[in-house]
């Protein structure tokens, strides 16, 4: 621009008193990006000069080759006209609307790309003092952009921005980031130039639209997490001040929001929530829900809350309603340090019927009570770790959970480890529940160094035997058939052939079945060893019956189907 005026005025013949103003015109220039037609200028004799370009069209990757981007543009077109205006030597004003269509661009990692862009771009500044003060539109119509972990197609994204730009510093006083069918967010920063560092950045929004935020903004960062297969619905206001100390304020608000788990593992429903922080003083932050399951265990309503500090939340106490009872957390205290969740509580379990508990996950219908009392589950490194033992009373027995640890609990691949322990579990009750067929006595059980991943069984060491005690111990044809069926192929029952046709039960003195899992494949045993085999039930008195298992390594898929066959009917062992 300088050369353009120092060539002008060599070739005007007239002197500043002669006239006080000069006009140009020029019909076009060309350059190897593109072509500026109908050029006009004029030049007061004070110094001031404005001037225009009608129409200019430029190839992108032309244009763009001398441009250090951190992505080379390999298609586009560009059309749009120009203002100029100055004084002496100096550019004071520069505004111009640009068109692009057909934009494409990459970078060598394929992680930032676009194809068949089309925006259109506003763009006024203006020399203030020793500053430029700038105004900005861009309104982006259409294509396809990847900026690795985001996706966005087919436009709709309106961007409105105005501030400063000086030798040192680039602020953004006022920005608007509207996408449609989620909401505006409203945007101000302040960035220095010289050491290319953020000094501060607050963002808010009121009203955006989750069903349209999550799929498209939330989701890519979470794919990973529990929550990266949601579909969401409801209102969001959000909040947050940033400054180059770090996090110094969010504030989010949930108004009336869905969330449902597609793998059926959690959903919460017309979920409101406040939670506000603020780095230099305690906040109450609260949570309310009118419904939600967890594993399709039925949540009732239930009102939270806590208090932040800094980077630690308390509460006193937190009461979730589950079915006819209840879950109580107490002394909760959870803590953020060095990019890593400590926390800490107590639990108690109100007693919840197994029968409304077992029909609410799909189970066959149990009988008794689910209760525990867990003085301590704490969290740390990845790691939630219960300290005592958790008690349900089932089948007029017992059984308790202890050593509980579960590894990466929000993560796609948990790791879980316990030790169950039953005792006097009334055979009758469990039998019919199960279909497996009649039986009486008590069973007593053991399950240690239990290990599943990705909630599938790793290993474990099982024994099941007949609890101890002078009690009537029956077993029927129907049961001796599924048992003799988790023996496989090779399992038989052994009945005193001359009772076989007038019974349909039979006496046993003992029962018992172990399995130790390693590698896939489960080492069974039974009560006691025997020819090329070992007994499962022993029989006893008038009419007895014993059953006889073969297989001692079975695969755990085999294993599997066998008790699926079993509780299905279809289980037909060989009778001798």
């Amino acid at each position: 621009m300088r050369a353009f005026f120092l060539l002008l005025g060599l070739c005007l013949p007239v002197t500043a008193s002669a006239v006080s103003r000069v006009d140009i015109r020029i019909g076009e220039i060309r350059h190897p990006a593109g072509v500026a037609e109908e050029i006009s200028a004029s030049l007061d004799m004070d110094g001031r000069w404005h001037g225009r370009v009608q129409s200019f069209s430029a190839d992108v990757p032309e244009a763009a080759r001398e441009i250090p981007l951190p992505f080379k543009v390999s298609k586009g077109k560009a059309e749009g006209a120009a203002r100029f205006a100055g004084r002496d030597l100096g550019l004071e004003r520069l505004a111009g609307e640009i068109t692009l269509r057909e934009l494409a661009f990459s970078d060598e990692a394929g992680m930032h790309a676009g194809d068949n862009l089309a925006a259109k771009l506003s763009l006024d500044v203006r020399r203030s003092g020793e500053d430029w003060r700038y105004q900005a539109k861009l309104d982006w119509r259409g294509g396809e952009v990847f900026w690795q972990p985001l996706y966005l197609a087919d436009g709709g994204v309106a961007v409105q921005a105005e501030g400063a730009l000086s030798g040192r510093r680039l602020t953004l006083e006022r920005g608007r980031l509207g996408m449609k069918d989620i909401g505006e967010i409203t945007l101000a920063a302040d960035y220095d130039r010289q050491s290319r560092q953020m000094q501060s950045l607050r963002a808010g929004a009121n009203g955006i639209e989750l069903a349209g935020a999550y799929p498209r903004l939330l989701k890519p960062f979470l794919e990973k997490t529990v929550l990266g297969d949601l579909d969401m619905a409801g209102r969001a206001d959000f909040s947050i001040d940033w400054t180059l100390q770090g996090l110094a304020a969010f504030d989010v608000a949930l108004h009336g929001v869905d969330v449902e788990d597609r793998k059926g593992r959690f959903g919460f429903y017309k979920l409101d929530a406040s939670v506000p922080w603020n780095s230099q003083r305690p906040t109450a932050a609260s949570l309310r829900y009118s419904g939600a399951h967890l594993l399709k265990l039925p949540l009732g309503e239930t009102a939270l809350a806590a208090t932040l500090n800094g980077y630690s939340l308390t509460s006193p106490a937190l009461r979730l309603p589950v079915l006819d009872g209840a879950l109580t957390l107490t002394d909760v205290a959870a803590a953020f340090l060095a990019g890593k969740w400590y926390w800490h509580l107590g639990a108690s379990i109100a007693p919840i019927s197994m029968i409304d508990f077992s029909h609410a996950v799909g189970w066959p219908a149990m009988q008794g009570k689910l209760a525990a009392s867990i003085p301590m589950v704490t969290y740390s490194n990845g790691l939630l770790r219960m300290e005592g033992a958790m008690g349900i009373n089932v089948f007029d027995g017992s059984v308790v959970v202890d050593n509980l640890a579960l590894q990466d609990p929000l993560s796609v691949a948990p790791r879980f480890s316990a030790d169950i322990r039953m005792r006097d579990l009334d055979l009758g009750a469990l039998t019919q529940t199960f279909s497996f067929g009649a039986m009486t006595g008590g069973l007593d059980g053991e399950v240690t160094d239990l290990e599943l991943s990705r909630w599938q069984p790793v290993s474990f060491d099982a024994d099941f035997r007949s609890s101890p005690g002078n009690y009537p111990k029956k077993i029927s044809q129907r049961a001796v058939q599924s048992i003799s069926a988790l023996g496989g192929a090779g399992a038989a029952a052994a009945i005193q052939r001359s009772f076989l046709r007038f019974f349909e039960e039979f006496n046993y003195s003992r029962i018992g079945l172990s399995c130790r899992l390693r590698n896939g494949v489960c080492a069974m045993d039974g009560v006691e060893p025997a020819q090329s085999g070992y007994v499962i039930v022993k029989g006893s008195g008038i009419p007895a019956i014993t059953v006889l298992g073969y297989n001692r390594s079975v695969s755990w898929g085999e294993l599997l189907q066998r008790v699926k066959r079993i509780t299905q009917g279809g289980a037909k062992p060989v009778i001798k």
